[in-house]
């Protein structure tokens, strides 16, 4: 009976991967979101893959050899294929396309000197400190309170998060 099934990929081989099993009459399904990233220091909307290195297949393994699957160029393995496959339930993948369907991505607002900046990763996570300028090779400056002295430091630009304005008055 055809159900699906999660198939781990090479790195960053979906796309071949669902190409090939598509050559092979194996529906697939590669969510994908676009989503506003720095390239070289300018922001762009970039198309990627929801799960990097994962593709949801429909197939029956009665008929469809779970050998050629795991042959198939760019595939690497069905995920917990040992004695017996477990199936995913067809509502999770019904949700997961209605959901991706509907993704909107957030506005992402290139950092300017003075904005308030918060750590998200690294030792300094969850501090709070303001941007002053950008630096090349996905790194800033930004000025941090250490001790009651400002420094300024040299950090990697996504480990930090802008924080938003709450100085509106009503």
């Amino acid at each position: 009976m055809k159900s699906w099934y999660l198939l781990y990929c090479k790195p960053r081989h979906e796309v071949r991967a669902q190409q090939n099993l598509a050559l092979q009459e194996v529906e697939s399904y590669l969510p994908m979101i676009t989503q506003q990233k720095m390239v070289r220091n300018k922001p762009q909307m970039v198309t990627a893959p929801l799960f990097p290195s994962y593709l949801f297949i429909y197939f029956d393994p009665l008929i469809t050899s779970v050998s050629k699957i795991h042959n198939t160029r760019g595939a690497n393995r069905i995920v917990g294929c040992r004695e017996d496959m477990t199936p995913i339930d067809d509502r999770i993948i019904s949700a997961l396309k209605r959901r991706v369907q509907g993704y909107v991505p957030e506005e992402v607002k290139p950092l300017g000197k003075g904005d308030k900046v918060k750590f998200v990763d690294g030792p300094f996570k969850d501090l709070e400190a303001i941007f002053d300028e950008n630096n090349p090779d996905k790194r800033c400056h930004v000025l941090f309170n250490i001790m009651g002295q400002q420094k300024r430091i040299l950090v990697e630009l996504t480990n930090l998060q802008a924080v938003p304005n709450n100085d509106q008055t009503t």
